[in-house]
């Protein structure tokens, strides 16, 4: 049986893993954020160094595979390199890839630090409140998690339908 599937096949799978890998989390963050929230927010800077943490060493890893298995597929199957939905999702990967690494790490990380540091503050004066720093940078991390989840939904329609080709 395994004699049977073919290399462009198993790079096929290798692509698909690898994007379940890199973003199946990011559809769960809100889950967590939720969670987080409503529950003991003493937690948020171990929660947001966590997160912090899957991007650079899970996603931003993934990214260089699906990229690789991505450009193999295009060139090496039944379908031409210049159809626009390769193009578009190789550009969403693009996006993905600087946004997620360019923006939202380093927002993780300071909303690390913020939270930490409200928590810290907190401990000393009573009640926890987290800051409207603190909030209007989760604000902007929420909004470009879910903008890169909606790329990645994108990303798949295009691959499933393959518009042009």
């Amino acid at each position: 049986m395994l004699a049977a599937i073919s290399f462009y096949t198993f790079v096929l799978f290798i692509h698909i893993a690898a994007v379940v890998l890199a973003f199946g989390v990011v559809f769960a963050y809100p889950l967590f954020w939720g969670v987080a929230r409503r529950g003991d927010e003493r937690h948020l800077p171990y929660f947001h160094r966590v997160q912090e943490r899957i991007g650079t060493r899970l996603i931003s890893p993934a990214l260089v595979v699906i990229l690789l298995a991505g450009l193999y597929l295009a060139f090496d199957g039944p379908y031409e390199f210049g159809n626009p939905w390769i193009g578009a999702t190789l550009a969403i990967l693009i996006i993905l890839g600087g946004v997620g690494g360019g923006y939202l790490a380093p927002r993780e990380r300071k909303l690390a630090e913020l939270a930490q540091r409200d928590v810290t503050r907190s401990n000393a004066e009573g009640a926890l409140s987290m800051s409207e720093e603190y909030e209007q940078l989760f604000a902007k991390v929420r909004t470009g998690t879910y903008a890169m989840a909606g790329l990645v939904v994108l990303a798949i329609f295009l691959m499933v339908t393959k518009p042009g080709a």
